[in-house]
């Protein structure tokens, strides 16, 4: 249980991924569609990668094929990689191909928003990859991908908030600082006020807490980059999931 929340929560904020050198195996049915796409999609978000986040893109449409009652967080993922895809053509200076990447994106969202199984995933990644790459969209771009990014912050934060003085500090952390964002960056300084002080007193002794102060002194410096992990989570990587389905 502790590897699957892990692997749900931590799309609210992009991991830092591991070396993963071996294919994923499709076929495994003891492996989520998220330890089977989420490191080769991190290595193209972080390291720029591209070989990888190809075979991402490549597994992504094989488990849809393979796996459809996991459709809506696999299109929510199929998503993800088209906004990537979006951001790269506008900064090579290919307008066309951004625009219709980006609407892509947009409609691969919204399908995986409507669909209405296995897509408990769905609002932290949409949020999550709409936050992170928000503000590297055309200008025109940016205020809905916020919007966006606050709506999918907020049904997460509806998700979790019975249970969430019980989770660990990572989990709070990257549920309020995403929410606190989001709501900063979409006008809401009320909301994004309260969950920067929901922060200081969920999170003492933490790095969320440092973070929570600093945005409460200057609000200006909620950035993506605050919000960005330094490891990746254990539990819910490739290699590490296998070796311990597969003790004797």
């Amino acid at each position: 249980m502790h590897a699957l929340r892990c692997g749900l929560l931590a799309f609210a904020i992009i991991a830092v991924p591991g070396a993963q050198a071996i294919e994923p195996p499709l076929s495994d049915s003891r492996l989520t569609v998220h330890t089977l796409v989420r490191e080769d999609v991190f290595a193209g978000f972080m390291s720029n990668d591209l070989t990888r986040f190809a075979r991402a893109e490549r597994n992504i449409e094989a488990l849809l094929e393979q796996r459809p009652s996991r459709r809506g967080n696999l299109l929510a993922w199929k998503g993800s990689t088209r906004l990537y895809r979006a951001v790269l053509a506008h900064e090579a200076g290919n307008a066309a191909d951004a625009r219709k990447l980006y609407n892509e994106a947009r409609a691969l969202f919204a399908d995986a928003t409507a669909t209405t199984t296995a897509n408990e995933a769905v609002p932290a990644i949409v949020g999550g990859t709409l936050a992170t790459f928000a503000d590297r969209l055309p200008e025109e771009d940016r205020a809905a991908a916020w919007s966006g990014a606050y709506d999918n912050y907020s049904v997460l934060f509806k998700q979790q908030e019975p249970a969430l003085d019980k989770m660990p500090a990572h989990f709070r952390g990257e549920v309020l600082s995403g929410l606190a964002q989001a709501a900063q960056r979409t006008g809401r300084a009320g909301e994004a006020s309260q969950r920067i002080d929901q922060m200081l007193v969920m999170l003492q002794n933490t790095r969320y807490e440092s973070l929570a102060r600093q945005w409460k002194s200057d609000p200006s410096a909620a950035t993506a980059s605050n919000l960005t992990c330094k490891t990746c989570h254990e539990p819910g990587r490739l290699s590490p999931t296998l070796e311990r389905l597969n003790k004797p």
